[in-house]
């Protein structure tokens, strides 16, 4: 029976939380859920009331990655290029997304899973979470999730978690990079929460200029990423959001957004 709550959406004040609701799967990232969480997503980032987005998943662990179930039962091209595609558009929308997405992370984060976590903006787990790109040891490398993987920890790392396949611990996906810090499974949820909300309490219009100056600049050379990033400065400057910080930032008083 098709599920037709793969995705949940929420909102906590000025942050939406995106919920993986396929327990069964282990939240696997089936072509169904992974064409909700597209649409989900869009949805959030075009909210004005939503400063801030948080995937979390459902039940016993983030997400195991693609269903192998499904894609056993769907051997022929077409649908895996329908897979890996939404897929694709899934991982590739989250860093041109006007708000910062933050990835909560419990249990465990494997091959496609690992993908959406190195995909966000930011990545926090509890103490018992694992995270592994471990399609080596089914005969299929895993060639999609490391794209995000390789762009967000040093090669050395992707390359020990790419040929091993081996589950690595929360302390270890911090050491590598791959999150930004741990804490307790109680302190999670509302850990992540107030670090959503203190990015929230910042302009909307900064954090939506400054996140496409980030990553925008990544790919190109130093003084080309110099002459954006100027041009970028300068607009900024223009902004009123910035008149009004830099005012309250000298008379020792709150800033009150504009958002533009």
């Amino acid at each position: 029976m098709k599920n037709d709550n793969l995705v949940v959406i929420e909102k906590e004040e000025e942050v939406s939380l995106i919920t993986l609701n396929d327990e069964s799967s282990f939240n696997a990232l089936s072509e169904d859920l992974l064409n909700k969480l597209f649409l989900v997503l869009q949805q959030a980032d075009e909210d004005d009331s939503t400063n801030v987005i948080i995937i979390k998943g459902f039940g016993r662990g983030f997400s195991a990655g693609h269903n192998l179930k499904e894609v056993q039962q769907n051997q022929d091209e077409s649908f895996y290029r329908t897979l890996l595609n939404i897929s694709k558009k899934v991982m590739s929308i989250l860093p041109k997304l006007k708000k910062p997405v933050i990835a909560q992370v419990h249990g465990v984060a494997t091959a496609a899973g690992c993908q959406l976590v190195a995909a966000c903006d930011l990545a926090y787990a509890d103490t018992e979470t694992q995270f592994a790109t471990p399609g080596v040891n089914i005969g299929l490398f895993c060639h999609t999730p490391l794209v995000p993987v390789s762009r967000t920890i040093s090669r050395k790392h992707s390359m020990q978690m790419l040929l091993l396949g081996e589950l690595i611990s929360a302390s270890d996906a911090r050491r590598f990079g791959l999150i930004n810090d741990v804490f307790s499974s109680e302190e999670l949820h509302e850990q992540v929460m107030n670090i959503a909300k203190t990015i929230s309490s910042k302009s909307s219009y900064v954090l939506k200029l400054g996140k496409e100056t980030f990553y925008k600049q990544l790919n190109m050379d130093l003084e080309e990423a110099y002459e954006y990033a100027t041009e970028r400065m300068i607009k900024n400057l223009q902004a009123e959001d910035a008149k009004e910080g830099i005012d309250a930032f000298l008379n020792k008083r709150d800033p009150k957004w504009k958002n533009s």
